[in-house]
């Protein structure tokens, strides 16, 4: 894939393209980027795909806080996997949320990157206020020479996949089905500070998370078994995850991240860490002395070898 700009020359004269923020790209995008490539191939065109850096909402919201499912790094990534041709990356400007349907499809489209045909999700809006409805692009684009097709929902078991679907799922802590939804296990990446080490005390020494990007999103408050990538390590350990208020600990509202790396044995502050969302244990809850949380830790390492068997 080729990561390309506006303000340079097109590896290509003609493409199919697709736009779409794509937080998370989920098995839903995944469907349509398909639809893209099969389009492409079929009419010898270049594929593009079109995403925003940013989101659009906090563009035109200053103080909008978006719950994303995917870093842009993490986005890129995964778009890379899909074998499109070309990848362009908006900066979603002031300038650009004025721009009407029809201004974007002429002036970005058309003019800039040499669409001909635009494959647009079965409920994706663009242009102002997102006011204009598929009939509208489909007309627009016949005016400039720009087929629009819309593909079909995706659905997987029954389940209408969406990034907010994804988002709901993640917050009530239903991970299983979450990353039936991705295709992936969800991953949130942080590095590792200094803790109060009451971990290591409990035989338990723990890794204390703070979040890369503070608009990614956090699970439900819960125990997880998780894998474990550390710097740039190729090894995947398996951890015990403990997303809370540690209320045993008497830890007030501070909210934290913490990750047992099972069998670890090295230093890991101030390294970069990423966790993987496998399986959700259970609540996080109060026991009533350090021997009752040490005693359910030890259940909770039992589940996670078992799990890691699998």
């Amino acid at each position: 894939m080729n990561l390309i700009n506006l303000s340079e020359t097109l590896p290509y004269h003609a493409c199919v393209a697709t736009i779409g923020f794509f937080d998370g790209v989920h098995v839903g995008h995944q469907f349509l980027i398909e639809k893209l490539r099969g389009y492409a191939q079929s009419m010898d065109l270049s594929s593009l795909l079109i995403t925003f850096r940013d989101h659009p909402r906090k563009v035109m919201q200053s103080a909008y806080q978006p719950l994303l499912l995917s870093t842009c790094e993490e986005k890129i990534q995964r778009l890379s996997m899909t074998k499109v041709d070309d990848l362009l990356v908006l900066d979603f400007t002031p300038e650009m949320a004025k721009m009407t349907a029809w201004q974007f499809m002429k002036e970005v489209l058309k003019e800039k990157l040499y669409v001909k045909v635009l494959v647009i999700g079965y409920d994706h809006r663009f242009g102002h206020q997102r006011s204009e409805k598929f009939e509208d692009y489909v007309r627009y684009g016949r005016d400039l020479g720009i087929q629009v097709v819309r593909a079909d929902a995706f659905s997987k078991n029954d389940i209408h996949v969406s990034s907010s679907m994804v988002r709901s799922c993640l917050i009530e802590g239903e991970i299983g089905i979450a990353n039936q939804c991705l295709g992936y296990h969800y991953p949130l990446s942080g590095i590792v500070e200094q803790g109060f080490r009451i971990g290591s005390e409990l035989g338990y020494p723990t890794a204390n998370i703070r979040p890369s990007d503070g608009c990614k999103l956090v699970p439900k408050d819960g125990v997880y078994a998780v894998k474990v990538s550390i710097g740039n390590e190729t090894t995947k350990w398996w951890g015990m995850l403990n997303i809370g208020r540690r209320p045993t600990m008497e830890n007030g509202d501070n909210r934290t991240i913490e990750v047992h790396v099972i069998d670890y044995q090295g230093d890991l502050y101030g390294q970069q860490v990423t966790l993987e969302f496998v399986s959700r244990l259970r609540d996080e809850k109060k026991f009533r002395n350090k021997s009752e949380l040490v005693s359910q830790l030890r259940m909770d390492e039992a589940m996670v070898r078992k799990i890691s068997e699998k």
